[in-house]
């Protein structure tokens, strides 16, 4: 998802030069392969959109799966990219790195400064893995890679799987899902009180190349003050579960009752990210959540209905 809107989003402004791989063609896991694939085309700069992702199921059936590839994915990248010389490379995360109980906004200072929320911890701590390596490549290479920390991402391309999707495409799904059988109630995880913040990929990718095409003075406090290189990117709206239901539900056409399962867990109870640094180098969001929740409606009808 984040990938192809990236390709996207570089076409239109111009980039034509672009080397992407699909999974089948290029195993990031594969060290020796990733060494191959660079000393070959010499990459001038990269932006490391993959990773093993899922929601709050998959993470709790699958966490060595999530810190295993991600871990393999990112250490193959960075420090084939150090050894290679190249100068400029993107790590995506995820906002779920930082502390369960952390004060909102959450600003990036915020790190390693509380625990992890359990049901995503082995891959909360992939991803901190990823920015510390990023930070040491900075401090003992001269290198400049920037580890950018999104909210909850949706769009074009996400994962639909119906048991292992994050929680707006297990939304679609389940209420497209529900109005095609004609049910009258779907139940859902949780108490739908907790509250989140959505970012349209598209919108992720336009700050992804806002920061490409920054010049070295733009983005130097993102090297200072002896900190991780890490910069928030988020919509600065937030909504709760519960009300998202309802405007997904609303959007696919799902005219039931939703209830909902107390039994199962919520999550993190808020996670309201602080974009200030990004938003004084030039970046706003552009889509609203409910114009994205169309354009993400529609592409899975086209795509996976």
């Amino acid at each position: 998802m984040v990938g192809s809107a990236v390709v996207r989003c570089l076409k239109r402004y111009g980039f034509s030069n672009l080397l992407v791989r699909k999974r089948s063609e290029l195993d990031l896991t594969d060290q020796l392969a990733v060494k191959k694939f660079f000393a070959e085309f010499q990459p001038e700069a990269i932006m490391l959109c993959a990773a093993k992702v899922g929601g709050i199921v998959a993470n709790q059936q699958l966490p060595a799966d999530f810190i295993g590839q991600n871990l393999l994915i990112q250490s193959n990248v960075i420090s084939t990219a150090c050894e290679a010389g190249i100068e400029s490379l993107f790590f995506l995360g995820s906002s779920c790195i930082y502390p369960k109980d952390c004060p909102q906004p959450i600003k990036e200072e915020y790190l390693l400064t509380g625990p992890l929320e359990p049901t995503n911890r082995p891959y909360a701590v992939a991803k901190i893995s990823g920015i510390e390596q990023c930070w040491a490549s900075n401090r003992q290479h001269g290198t400049r890679y920037i580890a950018l920390m999104p909210c909850n991402l949706y769009g074009r391309n996400d994962n639909y799987h119906p048991k292992y999707s994050h929680v707006i495409p297990g939304l679609i799904r389940r209420f497209h899902e529900a109005m095609i059988l004609e049910k009258d109630d779907v139940m859902l995880w949780g108490t739908g009180t907790p509250l989140r913040e959505f970012l349209f990929c598209d919108d992720l990718a336009e700050a992804c190349i806002h920061l490409l095409t920054q010049n070295d003075t733009h983005i130097q406090g993102i090297f200072q003050n002896n900190a991780p290189p890490l910069i928030n990117i988020g919509s600065q709206q937030e909504i709760s579960i519960a009300n998202l239901a309802l405007i997904i539900a609303d959007i696919v056409g799902f005219r039931g009752s939703i209830s909902w399962n107390p039994e199962q867990p919520d999550g993190t109870p808020r996670k309201m990210m602080s974009t200030k640094l990004i938003n004084e180098l030039g970046w706003q969001p552009k889509t609203s959540l409910r114009d994205g929740l169309r354009i993400a409606y529609q592409d899975f009808l086209e795509h996976h209905a």
